[in-house]
Parts: C-alpha cells; structure tokens; sequence
C-alpha cells in the first residue's frame, strides 16, 4: 500500500478497528461516517485488509447467491472452525448467555480451484467437493447494532460471521437434493422445537458455483480443505450455553454440541 492510495489507506484504518473489536470480542458502534464503505467493492476491500490484519488464513467461506445487487460472501478465519473431531464443547463469543447460530451445510473442498481465464462449470465444482457436513455458522458482529449498519457495512465486517461448527459428515448424494428438511432441536434441559427448514437458494450447491466464478472474476480462487457454506436452512436463532444440544437435520443426521463462553 503507497501514501498515494487514499482507497487502501482507508480500508486499512477501518479495518484496523473491526480487527480490535474481533480480537477484544467488544462490539461497538457503526463505523465513523468518514470511513463507511461507500459500495460493496470498498467493503470488499475493507474485508480483505482484516484478513491481512488478522494473520489468520481462510479457513472457509460463507456465501448466498445476490439478492437485491449485493454480493453476499465473507471469509471464515482459522481459528474459528470448530470440528466434531475435537470433540462436541465449541468455545465461542456469546451474547446474554445465548449461542447465536445458523444451521447449514458445509461443503470441503478435496481439491483447488485456482484463479483461471476460463469460467468454472458446475460439473467441476461438484468434482471439487470432497465431502459434505452437517454445520453450525457461529453468528456474532463488531457491531453493537448490525441492523442500524448498511449492508455495506456489514459485508466489510463478514456478514455477522464469527466462526463455524462442522459436525458429521452427511450422504453427499442427499445433501446434494437438501432443498428442504426438518430442523429438530433438542436440549438435554428437555426443551424440543422443530423448524420448517428451507434453504434460501433451493438448490444448497447453487451459491458455491456463484462464489467460485466471483473470486475467480477478482483474481482469487478457492483452496482445498476449505468449508464453504452456502445459506441458513432455519433463519437465526439462539441456543443456551453449557448444556448438550442434539441438532437432527431430517434424514441428514444429527449434529450435537456443548457451547461454552469464548
């Protein structure tokens, strides 16, 4: 970055605030109204820098297809992807005692697919994706109000993203056909809810072969061993901390998790 590019310098001094907020767990208010991203390139730009800032390395992505023009991706950082293999207690930054979650399926890449001239297909995505799991998008902002923020805003903060939980690994063939299934809650307190779950894009594989051709059209590709999610199948919702929480995905399978203070 040179003293002679004002749009870096920029993104790199608001940046630097999302990344104490991130690193403090501190939400505070909306950036200053000198600094706010102006579209959703700056606020690309500014998501960028905090991943630069970070150190952290890109673990994942989220992603929707485009609604209403705007783009919706964000990174998932390393160190922030929890994995049932280390067992089902996920440490994360809660609010009022409460897990604020989204429930998803997660798509692992086996193999790159790196920046190139031609477009992507959708056969070759398919044939990028390893395996797929039941998931849990950890949902926090650096924000204290997100929804008073502009969509810009909040893209340069990661779309209310602050880590994953990746449960067991799902048939790919079903999860593949996953347009709508019941989302089962169960707390070990005895409390059970059943949610009509949909995902938003249908088809759940439809927002990766969007993310693949976007990045690809910035210069950016995608790594093997990354999670890509693609759309909450249940909205929002919060769940208690320090108890054992059973999450069946209709015919999927069953995702448990103990969530405890960050």
């Amino acid at each position: 970055m040179s003293e002679s590019d004002p749009i870096a310098a920029t993104a790199s001094a608001v940046a630097a605030i999302l990344v104490a907020r991130r690193r403090s767990g501190e939400q505070g208010p909306r950036l200053p109204e000198c600094c706010r991203p102006s579209g959703l390139d700056a606020a690309l730009a500014i998501q960028a820098a905090v991943s630069a800032q970070l150190g952290a390395g890109v673990a994942g992505w989220k992603c929707g297809l485009p609604a209403a023009g705007n783009w919706v991706l964000a990174p998932i950082y390393a160190g922030t992807v929890h994995t049932i293999g280390a067992g089902v207690r996920c440490a994360l930054q809660a609010r009022a005692g409460q897990a604020r979650v989204e429930p998803e399926l997660a798509f692992i890449l086996g193999r790159d697919l790196p920046v190139r001239d031609r477009p992507y297909s959708p056969a070759e995505v398919d044939a990028a994706i390893a395996r797929t799991h039941l998931a849990l998008e950890l949902i926090d902002s650096r924000y204290s109000d997100p929804h008073d923020a502009s969509f810009a805003e909040n893209l340069a903060d990661g779309l209310l993203n602050s880590g994953l939980f990746i449960g067991p690994q799902a048939d790919a063939g079903q999860a593949r056909a996953a347009s709508a299934m019941a989302i089962t809650i169960t707390i070990a307190s005895g409390e059970q809810t059943r949610l009509d779950g949909r995902h938003p894009s249908g088809d759940p594989r439809a927002p990766l072969y969007w993310l693949t051709e976007f990045l690809r059209s910035k210069g950016l590709g995608l790594q093997a061993g990354q999670a890509v999610i693609t759309g909450s199948y249940a909205g929002t919702f919060d769940l208690p901390l320090g108890q054992d929480i059973a999450i069946q995905y209709g015919e999927l399978g069953t995702l448990t998790v103990h969530f405890v203070r960050r």
